[in-house]
């Protein structure tokens, strides 16, 4: 039986960057988070690329109701921090199956983006367990794992060993790279004069090119030009096609609705629904309607 390794070693992503992990997470780290690529192709048979068993993540944050320089000062000495505990997941359970593009909605701090890093291992979780099925590229953020004061031609290096790219496939894969890109001469600039958009080609380009078996998008697609948007957006209808497995994490309902063939709504960390796109992103809306009605009332 083929020896199971960390998910860290199959897939690093430079964590030191996500702010994120500013927060101080519980140290129990029951959880675990395991890549069994060793075994990909029997459950792609099985079409199980991703599954999620009773995962929970708790951390905790500190409480300051002092927001000037002077009251902070004047607490000094005045004993610990208060703290407060927030369950960053609850109990989610889910498989993600090849063939499938997975949607993920849910409103700010709903637990979106906390279990696409889970998932990717990048914050081990407090309880539960994630089994990956397969080789991950991951693009959590725009520019996360990229250096700005690099050339976006030593980034397509960067980001493609943090995806777990040998330097000689990253070779075979560069022309492509750029050409998805369609940055031209500004590949070798320096990052730091990107815009917002540019570093979007780029961070998707490194991400969709390399044909992963598994690809996680969060949010990435959010910036950039229209032409652009369409053109990422159709590179991932070309992925669910090819049996691959993809998330996409997103606030644009319209463009999960058409790309997703399935929908999960997260609320406060807890899974409300999974289902048909059409059906779970209606009943999402209804939801954010009555809450956004239930605010409105309350200032009155």
């Amino acid at each position: 039986m083929p020896k199971l390794q960390p998910f860290s070693q199959c897939f690093t992503l430079w964590h030191l960057h996500l702010e994120y992990l500013s927060s101080e997470l519980i140290s129990s780290y029951r959880g675990s988070v395991i890549s069994l690529s060793d075994f990909k192709h029997e459950h792609q048979k099985a079409s199980i690329a991703i599954s999620v068993q009773d995962l929970g993540l708790i951390y905790k944050t500190s409480i300051d109701k002092r927001p000037t320089l002077k009251a902070r000062l004047k607490s000094l000495g005045r004993g610990k921090k208060q703290t407060r505990i927030v369950n960053a997941l609850d109990n989610v359970s889910l498989d993600v199956h090849y063939g499938s593009v997975l949607g993920v909605i849910g409103s700010n701090g709903a637990g979106k983006s906390t279990l696409m890093r889970v998932i990717s291992g990048i914050i081990p979780p407090t309880t539960g367990r994630v089994d990956v099925y397969g080789s991950v590229s991951t693009l959590l953020a725009l520019g996360v794992g990229f250096n700005p004061s690099m050339t976006g031609r030593e980034n397509v290096y960067l980001g493609g060993l943090a995806a777990g790219m040998t330097e000689s496939e990253i070779d075979e894969s560069f022309d492509a790279i750029a050409e998805f890109s369609e940055l031209g001469e500004a590949i070798d600039a320096p990052m730091r004069t990107y815009s917002s958009g540019m570093f979007a080609r780029l961070a998707f380009s490194v991400a969709a090119v390399v044909e992963p078996d598994i690809l996680i998008i969060d949010e990435a697609l959010s910036t950039g030009d229209a032409k652009f948007k369409e053109k990422s957006l159709n590179r991932v209808k070309e992925l669910r096609s090819a049996d691959r497995a993809l998330i996409l994490v997103s606030h644009a309902l319209a463009t999960i609705e058409d790309v997703c063939n399935e929908v999960i709504w997260l609320n406060k960390g807890k899974l409300m629904a999974r289902g048909n796109p059409a059906e779970i992103i209606a009943e999402y809306q209804k939801f954010m309607n009555v809450r956004k009605s239930a605010s409105s009332d309350e200032d009155v």
